[in-house]
């Protein structure tokens, strides 16, 4: 069995003061795009730590990812959280059904900043508070709907894993039901499909058979999870590395755990921010990860152990 190991990283801070970032995307020319949350909007971090508003995006920008386009797509709860204030740290509320303006799926044009909307159903059905994409290479993504927990009403969402073409021509179902599903990754060879359930701290896996259709559900079947963390920890997105390891950003731990390909929890990178979201790589060797603490404002960086996986249209 592989030793656990509990790192310290040293984080350089990039940028600060964004209303809690997500879904970063390391560019080509060095800087980062990321989205705000509560800003809301579309952001561009400068490697001198500088900010651009690349677009406002009205409801709850979540995930981002670039796609064949060289445009951003983006996940766009709609609104599901209110932000809520704890001293220093900035938070995710409880849900606010007047200010919920519908979950969709959106592109934005890095050069104009128009936001189109691709998405807002899937057969008839609203999509709720979609979370996070990843682009298949093959002309199209799979993307989480983390749902809605609404305490006033007492309810809680059941959703789904969707696929869909990036040109907004088609969107199916590929996995239900799912509970508060979150981040969302593809393997270094494209044949399997991860995707973090938030409160239930497991990450699971699917074999993709060919570009959005995944292999039949097997009832009672214990590789469907390649992982469960113990305790409460909940996860939040996650990057696949160059060598197949699942980098879970997770909550409350405030860290970063890496889970080998057969389900071994390896590292936790501890951050310090109890709310720690997002990774991605970046550099001119995809050595350097970049790690989005949300409840604090801050875009940091750090050297990774193994190499990134180069994403598709990146």
């Amino acid at each position: 069995m592989t030793r656990f190991v509990d790192l310290q990283p040293e984080l350089t801070e990039v940028a600060s003061g964004l209303r809690f970032p997500e879904g970063p995307v390391a560019m080509p020319d060095g800087s980062v795009v990321l989205v705000e949350m509560f800003g809301p909007r579309l952001t561009r971090v400068l490697p001198d730590g500088t900010t651009e508003t690349i677009a406002d995006i009205p409801g709850g920008p979540n995930g981002a990812a670039i796609g064949p386009d060289g445009a951003v797509y983006l996940c766009n709860n709609g609104g599901a959280f209110r932000p809520a204030e704890l001293g220093d740290l900035l938070l995710p509320g409880g849900f606010d059904a007047s200010a919920h303006i519908g979950g969709r799926v959106q592109r934005v044009d890095l050069d104009s900043g128009e936001v189109t909307d691709l998405y807002t159903e899937c057969d008839g059905r609203p999509l709720r508070a979609p979370n996070d994409l990843v682009m298949d290479g093959h002309g199209g993504f799979y993307f989480t709907d983390h749902g809605i927990r609404d305490h006033g009403t007492r309810t809680s969402d059941l959703t789904a894993i969707y696929y869909a073409l990036a040109d907004g021509s088609h969107i199916h179902e590929v996995v239900f039901p799912t509970e508060a599903p979150n981040g969302i990754g593809l393997s270094p060879d494209g044949s399997m499909l991860y995707w973090a359930e938030t409160m239930t701290g497991r990450v699971f896996q699917r074999a993709v058979v060919t570009p959005g259709e995944l292999a039949p559900a097997v009832p009672l079947d214990p590789s469907a999870v390649l992982c469960g963390l113990a305790g409460q920890q909940y996860l939040d997105s996650l990057a696949v590395d160059g060598d197949g390891w699942v980098c879970v950003a997770t909550i409350f731990n405030g860290g970063v755990t890496a889970i080998s390909p057969d389900g071994e929890v390896v590292e936790h990178h501890a951050t310090g921010d109890i709310i720690t979201t997002n990774i991605c790589f970046g550099g001119d060797d995809l050595r350097t990860a970049y790690i989005t603490l949300s409840s604090t404002g801050r875009l940091v960086s750090t050297p990774w152990p193994r190499t990134g996986l180069r994403l598709a249209h990146t």
